[in-house]
């Protein structure tokens, strides 16, 4: 079995000029499930959770908390198994 990296982007998250990383529920080398909250995202008018995609791994997290990002931004790096 191969390991793959996936980048974990912000989200498309509507008519959102400032989006800023407010918290981290994970840190690098942590195992994560499907569907886990990794982050949270607010923007003027909400908060979004950055949910993980796929079971794995984070191998690196490339926006700290209060960082302020836009859509497809790279956050974070998970590793996966392959099949």
């Amino acid at each position: 079995m191969s390991k793959k990296r996936i980048p974990l982007m912000v989200p498309d998250i509507g008519d959102a000029e400032r989006i800023e990383v407010v918290g981290w529920n994970v840190q690098p080398g942590q195992s994560v499930s499907e569907n886990d909250e990794l982050c949270e995202l607010v923007t003027d008018k909400a908060a979004f959770p950055l949910e993980c995609p796929h079971t794995g791994q984070i191998v690196e997290i490339t926006q700290p908390r209060g960082s302020t990002v836009k859509v497809g931004d790279q956050l974070a790096i998970l590793e996966v198994e392959e099949a």
